[in-house]
């Protein structure tokens, strides 16, 4: 029986995966195995360790890697250099076949680096994506030059990875697992909805999640600032938050939002964690989805509702036509939510297609990693362009 080792660092990534991951458990032919790190083992992100629990799987190793101190690269860099250590002992007691990691955060450079020391094959999903706001970027192109089986969400996101030197049947274009997520996942109506959140949600309200630019001139809680002082003038607009990931300057945009919701507790309210039939729920019914965070290029236009994309960390994503880009300024906030919000953007959304949308992603993963043949992942070999 295959080893199949899923590690799973934060909320949104447990999201996308968790149906690959049953399909992994239910079949005959593989065995789950999971290492819950990072944010899933943090109180301050909401113990999502338990969301996993909840939904029948069994987390076989929890590697803690945050440390104490102020929120800056060093407490990154010594996160990492604890998770070397965890990764080292879990990988040396599981004996995975194939460990399967998604995306392109730090946690996710030190599961890779661990693996690929220990030996073992990596399969990548999401590579060949840019983002040129954040050093995701490079750490994404880093797990492909270490992954051996590749899962980019688009063919132009494929041919990159190529173009990185990964032999092309190697690499596997099956769309995004959050899209297929919009399309099957049974999600909430309004009033269950409502229910469950304990607020309003209708065409005034937007969902908001806002996540630091690790690259770039401006520091987070400067942005964020911006932004609310933005939301402060549009007071007819309802606002349900999602906090922001464990990225460097995560500490101020907390407390920047902490503060408005106190000055607005009747139009404003914050989840730490809203799990992800409640995400994308919140998401199917509000009237635009507003942030710099990937799910709203990735999903949001499978509902048919407009984004306003912020500032430069998703800049270089492939867009549908139903996101709306504006500068991180309070002026051009202003004026991006009057657009998204507007009309005629509400029916041009309806009618966007979504470039990342495919059948059967999660299928069409599985029936690889279950099948390719292990003795092929011991090897690579540069692919050069003609």
């Amino acid at each position: 029986m295959r080893k199949i080792c899923v590690v799973t660092g934060t909320r949104a990534e447990y999201g996308l995966m968790s149906h690959l991951m049953k399909l992994i458990q239910e079949s005959p032919v593989t065995q789950l195995q999971i290492i819950a790190t990072n944010m899933h083992l943090s109180e301050k992100y909401g113990w999502t360790y338990k969301e996993i629990e909840a939904d029948g799987f069994t987390i076989d190793k929890k590697v803690p890697m945050i440390v104490e101190g102020p929120d800056n690269s060093n407490k990154i860099l010594k996160s990492m250099s604890k998770a070397f250590d965890g990764f080292a002992d879990a990988f040396d007691e599981l004996k995975p076949d194939i460990v399967l990691v998604l995306g392109d955060r730090y946690e996710m450079l030190a599961v890779a680096t661990s693996a690929m020391i220990s030996r073992i094959p990596i399969a990548h999903i999401s590579g060949g994506d840019v983002t040129e706001g954040a050093f995701d970027d490079a750490i994404r192109h880093s797990i492909t030059k270490m992954s051996y089986l590749h899962f980019p969400t688009t063919e132009q996101y494929r041919k990159r990875v190529i173009q990185l030197g990964e032999q092309p049947e190697t690499v596997f274009n099956v769309g995004n697992l959050g899209v297929e997520n919009v399309k099957k996942l049974p999600l909430f109506s309004k009033n269950e909805i409502e229910t469950s959140i304990d607020f309003k949600v209708d065409k005034n309200t937007i969902l908001v999640t806002y996540h630091p630019v690790t690259l770039g001139n401006h520091s987070a809680e400067f942005d964020i600032r911006e932004f609310i002082s933005a939301l402060e003038i549009c007071p007819e607009i309802r606002i349900v938050f999602t906090m922001p990931n464990s990225d460097i300057g995560n500490s101020a945009i907390v407390e920047v939002i902490n503060e408005f919701i106190i000055r607005n507790t009747d139009r404003a309210k914050a989840f730490k964690s809203l799990g992800i039939k409640r995400y994308l729920s919140v998401m199917k019914h509000v009237g635009a989805v507003v942030g710099n965070s990937s799910s709203g290029i990735v999903e949001t236009p499978s509902f048919g509702i407009p984004t306003l994309n912020i500032g430069d960390r998703q800049k270089g994503r492939l867009q549908a036509d139903s996101i709306v880009n504006c500068s991180s300024d309070k002026q051009s906030v202003v004026e991006g939510l009057k657009k998204v919000l507007s009309f005629e953007m509400q029916e041009k959304a309806k009618h966007t297609a979504n470039p990342y949308e495919q059948t059967d992603s999660a299928l069409r993963i599985f029936n690889v990693i279950s099948t390719y043949p292990l003795d092929k992942l011991n090897q690579k070999h540069f692919y050069d362009l003609l």
